[in-house]
């Protein structure tokens, strides 16, 4: 697929589709097992499922209990590990070359024999319990998921990955299983690994494992969200800090124009060099964090800008925020700022694939998102053909007064903020 990269893909008899890449001058690989769907592909009555089995599949399997498990792992110095996204679930392990039978054959068990036993269900369904508590009290995360929850509200992309403590009392061996059964199928599922590792050999191991996995047909995959852009003012007294979440929607993931919102985002405030970054931490010193990112999806995206802020200033900080929108729309980029921005760009795309575990997820992503895969050079080019002109027009695009959804969380004491604040 790639000559630069040594890239190889093949599909299984049954559907299951394998990716390598070998990195012939270092001793590590690292395997990746991708289910292509995600917390965003629940109902709503199972929303956090996805996130309860990716925890399950720990728990223990037809041929080894949890500690087992932890200790054949870290027998081989190996690093294990899973997440749960709003488009997929992964389970990944790093292991140096020699390992690599070893990796697989604990790895496949995870995800192929766990055993959901009741007693640990109901274990697990308190840990995670404390799981959510734990993220409520966290200021940052608890503004990303209030504004998140109304920027896409009434949809599952809206919907928490963890789920609530109302649907997470719900889970019960029954329906924990027919989610493991629909979603764990050939069709949907993704097998990448980068490393010190053969092609054929890797397949042969795959091959072993998952060959008689049988295909399920499924027809997940949400329908396209409206984005709802509120002003929502959120008290909690507890809070030293006013947390501020600014929000307008972007492009899906796959869009033409994505390279042109990744630099964007990044002369805005990807960075220390950044004009939030400056301007409102360097040059008139009310927040210590501020930053912007930018998530996209399959259909849909959001560009976002977090600040944390004291109650005094963060009107303030909110209208310097939306300032930079406005600059971003009436004035073009310099050339010395737009060079700026992609030199940083290209430098944190190609520092970012030092690690095989980090080329192991490009793969999987490339897969999950393209009909084609990208090497380093051609995004490079990409990337540098966007002009200044460009940017501006998307910042045009982008930051409409009635398409802004802010979200301010902590003691707020009487604090108001008006459509007519954010025009931009």
């Amino acid at each position: 697929m790639d000559e630069g990269r040594n890239i190889r893909r093949e599909v299984l008899s049954n559907g299951l589709c394998v990716i390598t890449e070998e990195m012939q001058h270092i001793r590590s690989v690292s395997i990746g097992i991708w289910v292509k769907t995600g917390s965003r592909d629940e109902d709503k009555q199972w929303n956090g499922i996805s996130h309860f089995v990716e925890h399950m599949v720990f728990k223990g399997t037809q041929h080894r209990s949890a500690e087992e498990i932890a200790k054949q792992v870290d027998s081989i110095g190996g690093n294990l590990d899973a997440f749960t996204a709003k488009e997929c679930t992964s389970f990944s392990i790093k292991v140096l070359d020699e390992h690599l039978p070893i990796a697989m054959d604990v790895l496949s068990d995870l995800v192929l024999n766990p055993v959901f036993d009741e007693q640990d269900i109901g274990r697990e369904r308190g840990v995670i319990l404390e799981e959510i508590k734990m993220d409520e009290d966290n200021p940052d995360y608890l503004v990303h998921e209030i504004f998140t929850q109304n920027f896409w509200k009434d949809h599952p992309l809206g919907r928490p990955i963890l789920g609530t403590r109302d649907t997470v009392r719900r889970f019960e061996r029954p329906p924990v299983l027919d989610f493991y059964n629909q979603r764990f199928s050939p069709g949907n599922v993704i097998i990448t690994a980068a490393g010190y590792l053969k092609h054929e050999h890797f397949v042969e191991l795959v091959n072993k494992y998952f060959n008689a996995m049988k295909p399920v047909s499924n027809g997940f995959h949400s329908a396209p969200p409206t984005i709802v852009p509120r002003i929502i003012l959120r008290n909690k007294k507890s809070l030293e800090q006013v947390q501020i979440c600014v929000g307008v929607p972007s492009y899906p993931i796959t869009h033409e124009k994505r390279h042109s919102s990744y630099i964007l985002n990044t002369l805005l405030g990807g960075g220390m060099s950044s004009r939030l970054f400056q301007n409102i931490r360097e040059r008139q010193g009310l927040a210590y964090a501020i930053y912007s990112d930018l998530n996209p999806y399959r259909d849909t995206g959001c560009l976002s800008v977090y600040a944390g802020t004291s109650k005094t200033s963060a009107t303030k900080v909110v209208e310097c925020i939306v300032s930079e929108f406005r600059k971003l729309k009436s004035e073009m980029v310099s050339p010395e700022e737009l060079r700026r921005a992609k030199d940083q760009l290209k430098g944190s795309l190609m520092l970012s694939l030092e690690s095989s575990t980090a080329r192991m997820s490009n793969l999987a992503r490339q897969e999950m998102y393209f009909d084609h895969f990208y090497g380093l050079d051609e995004l490079i080019q990409k990337i540098e053909s966007v002009t200044a002109e460009e940017l501006q027009t998307l910042a045009n695009t982008f930051f409409q007064t009635d398409n802004i959804a802010v979200t301010i969380l902590g003691n707020l004491n009487g604090l108001r903020l008006t459509r007519e604040q954010l025009a931009c």
